[in-house]
């Protein structure tokens, strides 16, 4: 049995990584899936790899517009006739840029970059959506991380908008309840082609990069869980979960941790600045 036939869903970043594995298992469980990204190439390609394409629609925009994300919004609506949830899941990572390596004029820019696609882009997105999840008495998901609650999930900026974005999830769960049901999935460490801020000369700099040149005899990641996967395809569960009226029907204000065990004992280094 699927958990969601019949569902409308909205995600953005929904062209590569976890937004990927999320629209694709979506549509296994019986969803029509619009995706939203800044790449149409990429979008196209998604759509096409989708175990059901005809049940994908693709919107090429920029999550830092509200204009586009109305316009998102809306196209979904026409195609599937409804909205029942929204994925804020647009992101870029710092790549761990500490402060001390960033002077007063790249760290101007990287907050008001890095924020306005982490922050902005998933309060626009809620405010694009909410009056179509009210109807159909829907949910917000949003893609966390453990850097929502943890230290060394990157450098400051990251880690700052990541805390925002669980306190967003947070304010619009109250403000949106009891019609719309608002949650959060933080995520742990992924092979994904997670993105870097152009403002550091890192928007062609992928994450995956950094997985595939790991050595066979590299020691394993610094999390409890030395054999949890790194595949997205392997946190999209908590994403079904959490759309699912039938399955998480009372849930609403939570973060669902799929980190490997990150929270039990946090990151493995006890000091970030002994190099100071």
């Amino acid at each position: 049995m699927s958990w969601l036939p019949g569902y409308s869903v909205l995600i953005t970043g929904g062209g590569s990584g976890i937004g990927r594995a999320v629209a694709d298992r979506f549509v296994t469980e019986g969803a029509s899936v619009a995706i939203f990204g800044n790449d149409a190439a990429q979008l196209a390609e998604a759509a096409a790899g989708s175990p059901d394409p005809s049940r994908v629609l693709t919107v090429e925009g920029d999550v830092r517009s509200s204009a586009d994300l109305h316009r998102a919004v809306a196209a979904t609506v026409t195609r599937f006739g409804r909205l029942d949830t929204l994925v804020a899941n647009a992101g870029i990572w710092d790549f761990q840029r500490q402060l001390t390596r960033l002077d007063a004029a790249a760290l101007e820019a990287t907050f008001d970059e890095l924020f306005s696609v982490n922050v902005k882009g998933y309060l626009l997105a809620a405010e694009a959506a909410w009056r179509e999840l009210v109807k159909t008495r829907g949910s917000i998901i949003m893609t966390l991380s453990n850097a929502s609650f943890h230290v060394n999930g990157g450098g400051p900026v990251y880690t700052a908008s990541k805390h925002a974005a669980l306190g967003l999830m947070r304010e619009l769960a109250y403000e949106l309840a009891p019609k719309v049901r608002v949650n959060g999935v933080a995520c742990g460490g992924m092979n994904t082609d997670l993105r870097g801020p152009a403002s550091l000369d890192m928007g062609e700099r992928s994450i995956g990069a950094s997985f595939a040149k790991k050595r066979p005899d590299a020691p394993p990641p610094v999390i409890p869980l030395h054999d949890s996967s790194t595949d997205p395809r392997d946190f999209t569960g908590s994403y079904v979960l959490l759309a699912s009226r039938e399955q998480s029907g009372p849930i609403t204000g939570q973060a669902i941790s799929v980190d490997g065990g990150i929270g039990v004992r946090g990151f493995g280094s006890p000091a970030g600045g002994d190099h100071l």
